[in-house]
């Protein structure tokens, strides 16, 4: 249903003035655009960022670290890699032997080897790694304590692009803790699969409109009109940037069919359609995307999970690493990979690993920052970090710095305290 109104003279029976509106597909403009300003409002007391953009690819679960990019070819057989190793276009390095074709792109990614934390449970290790705090309630039932990094960027920048409305925060496919806590639902990310996205297309009924050559020729005709009239002039900043989200190209960000049919094919189905969408949305102004690709929970048979699960995260990951780097795109998008935490680092009786979060999956390309290298090393069994070991705090800060964000960001949280968004979180050195 789209229905447009412009008629501020008439009151309802509220005796409020009945403002202009847009409704498409039940959503309205005014309910749009205030939120909009809310949120634009609350970014006032944050720092204007640059416009960089993350994309995250969650391998939820738990990947293990030695199978994905830290093999230790010379480490114990029952400790190395059971899936080989694939050498990268950097001397010395290699990933496991599912990522062939990441291995040719090594030179454009960073491989963090030493990447710990201290929560070994499948919501308290995504709740450390998405939020920089640990939180040991969150696998006994409790709730998030912290916002996530993705709401945080949303309420510094403000939770709509400020030129395109393209949605600051959008999450592709849920993972756990990736909400705004405290912050406030007007900074929980926007759900390309719920009510939100499908409200971004206009919905009428068939007897409306003879084909779709007649309803594009409509909406023409409604700027047009809307110019001559001087309605659009009428409407305050953020009912224009309602009106834009809807009509304008923001929402063609979702849609693959407008993208180069070559393309497509490059970054294949499923997981590539996903960071294919991804790079289309930073493209249109998103700040930041998240990617849940499940399965890595890998107890048993772990040779098997990954020849499943591996050649999809490839294959996606290197077309979108090089189609970036095509686009001239390398220092505005951050790529960063992760899961809650690693593999225990020996196979157990079931050819497997378990939960271990003293040593866990990290990789990131691109964001500006410094590629063609790992980070930190693995001690001699791949067990827990030998040097400079690196903290989901220390991500968080290294992500900010990409975004433009201040590493002394507070927020006042829900007892009225001021509180850093990073309190011990140090840069990356080497990355930056």
């Amino acid at each position: 249903m789209l229905t447009i109104q412009f008629d501020r003279r008439n009151g309802n029976c509220e005796g409020s003035s009945r403002r202009d509106f847009l409704k498409v597909g039940g959503l309205g403009a005014m309910g749009l655009s205030g939120l909009m300003q809310a949120r634009a409002e609350a970014a006032q007391t944050g720092k204007q960022v640059k416009d960089t953009s993350v994309v995250w690819l969650w391998l939820g679960g738990g990947p293990t670290h030695v199978e994905t990019f830290d093999p230790k070819m010379t480490a114990p057989v029952e400790y190395r890699s059971v899936t080989g190793e694939a050498k990268t276009n950097i001397p010395g390095v290699s990933l496991g032997g599912n990522f062939q074709q990441m291995a040719q792109l090594a030179d454009k990614m960073a491989f963090v080897r030493s990447f710990a934390h201290t929560n070994s449970g499948h919501g308290g290790g995504t709740h450390y790694v998405m939020t920089g705090y640990d939180n040991r309630n969150i696998d006994n039932g409790g709730l998030p304590s912290r916002p996530s990094i993705g709401s945080i960027t949303a309420r510094v920048r403000g939770a709509n692009h400020r030129v395109t409305g393209m949605p600051t925060y959008v999450r592709l496919s849920n993972i756990s803790s990736d909400g705004p806590a405290w912050l406030g639902t007007a900074f929980a990310p926007f759900d390309s699969n719920g009510d939100a996205r499908r409200n971004m297309s206009l919905q009428l009924a068939t007897n409306r409109i003879d084909d779709r050559r007649g309803l594009l020729k409509g909406f023409d005709n409604l700027r047009r009109d809307s110019d001559r009239t001087g309605v659009m002039d009428g409407l305050d900043a953020f009912e224009k940037q309602a009106f834009s989200l809807v009509l304008g190209n923001a929402p063609q960000a979702f849609d693959l069919k407008r993208e180069d049919p070559r393309v497509v094919a490059k970054y294949g189905g499923g997981l590539g359609q996903q960071m294919l969408t991804a790079r289309r949305l930073c493209e249109a102004g998103c700040g930041f995307v998240t990617i849940h690709y499940g399965g890595w929970d890998m107890h048993g048979n772990i040779k098997r999970s990954m020849s499943s699960r591996g050649p999809a995260v490839d294959r996606a990951v290197a077309a979108f690493v090089d189609d970036v780097a095509q686009r001239g795109m390398s220092d505005n998008i951050l790529l960063v990979i992760s899961g809650e935490f690693g593999r225990t680092p020996r196979i157990n009786r079931n050819a497997g690993r378990d939960h271990w979060a003293p040593l866990s999956t990290l990789a990131l390309a691109g964001g500006g920052l410094k590629m063609g290298q790992t980070v930190g090393e693995s001690d001699a069994k791949v067990s827990r970090p030998q040097n400079d070991p690196i903290t989901p705090q220390d991500l968080m800060a290294t992500v900010f710095h990409v975004l433009g964000i201040d590493r002394k960001l507070q927020f006042v949280n829900q007892g009225g305290r001021p509180v850093f968004m990073v309190e011990e979180g140090q840069l990356i050195n080497q990355l930056v």
